[in-house]
């Protein structure tokens, strides 16, 4: 049995930017891995906090939004999600990224989970909220996106999911844990 180190056993030699752009920063480090054998070991550093929504009214309803991801060249549908910059407060940009993609303004914002997200490649983080005691507005997406907003049961988003229906992996988590949080009774509407 391995004991867990608390130190990084990893030693780097070197860093190199090899991209960079608005959302993300791309080094290559030169290093020395646990087992004592030269690499290099690339990770992605992303600017933003990943931001997941998911709001739920008085009947039991949510909303998930369709878009097409460029990456995967498919249409996906996913909780409302958006990118907080480090600086802004995570729960204000829960607020008007929920409004921006739904047009819902939630007068309860609750964080209920924090993951990082491929954390072998990336440094991204995210936290999941759950909106509460909502009002319906007026949607007002970012000019490069074009999103399709559905109304459904909380019961069947969470079936999408099982169905895998539902595929974008924060998404995916933030229901899981949420579907299993209210059944716990660790969480309530």
């Amino acid at each position: 049995m391995h004991e867990h180190p608390q130190t990084n056993p990893w030693k780097t030699h070197s860093s190199e930017t090899k991209y960079d752009n608005p959302w993300i920063h791309v080094v290559e480090h030169q290093v020395t891995n646990p087992t004592g054998g030269d690499g290099i070991y690339g990770v992605v550093q992303f600017k933003n906090i990943a931001i997941a929504v998911v709001p739920v009214d008085d009947e039991g309803y949510t909303w998930l939004v369709g878009q097409f991801r460029y990456c995967h060249d498919s249409y996906e549908w996913e909780v409302p999600e958006g990118g907080c910059p480090k600086n802004e407060d995570p729960a204000a940009c829960a607020h008007r990224e929920l409004k921006e993609e739904t047009g819902l303004s939630a007068d309860r914002m609750q964080a209920f989970l924090e993951m990082q997200l491929s954390n072998s490649t990336t440094n991204e983080i995210s936290i999941s909220y759950l909106a509460t005691q909502l009002t319906v507005g007026q949607s007002c997406p970012e000019p490069t996106e074009q999103l399709a907003v559905r109304r459904l049961p909380l019961s069947e988003a969470f079936a999408m999911v099982h169905r895998n229906e539902i595929r974008d992996a924060l998404s995916v988590a933030t229901l899981l844990r949420l579907e299993a949080a209210l059944t716990k009774g660790e969480l309530k509407l």
